[in-house]
């Protein structure tokens, strides 16, 4: 990368959740910068195909929507309600022009304790949900959540994990995403990311920082870029190894960073973009 270049940053829609779409698209077109990673509720609520035209009328490349997934529902009606809201994710996306839909699998249903079948359960819909995918020009990204997550929203928790049920599928249907937030504890990632990158399964490449204490809820725990424990530009030069050139999309769920001005909270991230992930 050059030093400064701005070229393959994206900004993913909620680390600037304060913005409205509109305002999301004019105040990154203003920054030079010229892609987004989308997610479904607001883009559902102002309108896909009205999204759509905006992001074109700006001049955006939508990098990632988010999110499909959750597909460990044992029982068939669970699962067939599944199935029909990622198809209609795999048709926002389409719609939307982005390649990549990003998938947070499922955590365990209520009363289940079984990791390994609730995988399972990922794989028979992915075999159903690949084809139809593909058939839209469009990507499924397993993305791994840390452990934390492991009970309520993703059971799939590592790299390895992810492409042990990704490789089952052609790369041009399931791949994964790679998540600093996610696997930076990981000592095994390094060489998951040069197996994913072998494979073409690097579907999509995200960074945030981890920080301490975690809030409450832990979900909104990410932390601005370079204010925690995380190799950020370790990880983007892995990455980068495997000869993925894609974005680099910034997600950050954090609200203090929502609670200020959104243009001065964008320029932050630009400028720690900057420093700590080129």
């Amino acid at each position: 990368m050059t030093t400064g270049d701005l070229s393959r940053l994206s900004i993913n829609q909620e680390t600037l959740k304060q913005w409205s779409l509109p305002e999301l698209a004019e105040g990154c077109t203003a920054a030079g910068i010229g892609a987004v990673g989308l997610w479904r509720a607001p883009v559902q609520e102002y309108g896909t195909e009205r999204a759509a035209k905006l992001m074109r009328d700006h001049g955006l490349t939508v990098t990632s929507l988010c999110r499909g997934g959750f597909l460990t529902a044992p029982d068939r009606t669970g699962r067939e309600r599944a199935l029909a809201d990622n198809r209609t994710a795999i048709d926002e996306a389409a719609t939307l022009g982005t390649d990549t839909l990003v998938l947070v699998s499922g955590g365990l249903p209520p009363g289940d304790k079984d990791l390994v079948g609730a995988r399972e359960r990922i794989a028979d819909a992915l075999a159903v949900l690949g084809p139809y995918a593909r058939e839209r020009g469009v990507r499924l990204a397993i993305e791994p959540l840390h452990p934390m997550f492991a009970a309520d929203r993703c059971v799939v928790s590592t790299l390895g994990q992810a492409l042990d049920l990704a490789e089952r599928f052609p790369a041009a249907e399931v791949g994964v995403v790679v998540d600093t937030y996610h696997l930076w504890w990981d000592d095994l990632a390094p060489a998951q990311i040069v197996r994913a990158g072998a494979g073409g399964r690097i579907h999509a490449f995200q960074v945030a920082d981890w920080i301490t204490p975690l809030p409450a809820g832990v979900l909104l725990g990410r932390g601005q870029l370079g204010d925690g424990s995380i190799d950020l530009r370790g990880f983007r030069e892995q990455v980068d190894a495997t000869g993925f050139g894609g974005p680099v999309e910034v997600e950050i769920f954090n609200e203090e960073l929502w609670a200020r001005d959104g243009a001065e909270a964008l320029a932050e991230v630009v400028e720690r973009y900057r420093r700590h992930v080129l």
